[in-house]
């Protein structure tokens, strides 16, 4: 069975980004050269990747070729227009809890969740993530998206790891109990 697995930047104040889903903040935060936060590790570990509709759109709007040629990639979205399905890009649009649960009984690698907050939410909530890796990065943004706005139900996680940078950035890895 795949794990899905969490990974994440957020803002000292919890938030992944700004009231219009813009990053900016992110993508203007320093990084020195050769540091990639655990991230390369995340990439050779998944084959697959889920995100939100808007997320999906973020990456679009950030001009550059899409990132995941590699890796199947799910997009939720609650409307089922104007999606263009590829080889590597696929919409659900409806029983997404259900059709993750599905993605999980997959033979392969494990499964990046990537955002955004209500996705989150909602997975956790049906008790499907199992991985939490959150690179809180050292800004203070006062309002925006919140890493989980939607209140998911209560759940308990234990500290696998952490590391701290010389950029100020914390990476905090936690499992489900």
């Amino acid at each position: 069975m795949k794990t899905i697995k969490l990974y994440i930047a957020a803002s000292l104040d919890g938030y992944i980004a700004r009231s219009n889903g813009d990053l900016d903040w992110l993508l203007k935060f320093p990084t020195p050269t050769g540091t990639e936060y655990g991230y390369k590790e995340l990439m050779d570990s998944i084959d697959t990747i889920i995100m939100g509709g808007k997320t999906y759109r973020a990456v679009l709007d950030m001009n550059f070729e899409w990132p995941y040629s590699d890796k199947t990639c799910y997009i939720i979205s609650r409307h089922n227009t104007n999606l263009t399905p590829t080889k590597d890009v696929k919409f659900i649009t409806e029983n997404v809890v259900e059709k993750i649960e599905e993605l999980k009984q997959q033979d392969g690698k494990d499964i990046w969740l990537v955002g955004g907050g209500e996705i989150i939410s909602m997975l956790l909530e049906a008790g499907l993530v199992d991985k939490l890796q959150i690179c809180y990065i050292p800004v203070i943004l006062g309002k925006g998206i919140r890493l989980f706005p939607e209140q998911p139900q209560e759940s308990t996680w234990k500290l696998v790891g952490s590391k701290s940078y010389d950029s100020g950035i914390i990476k905090v890895d936690y499992v489900i109990r």
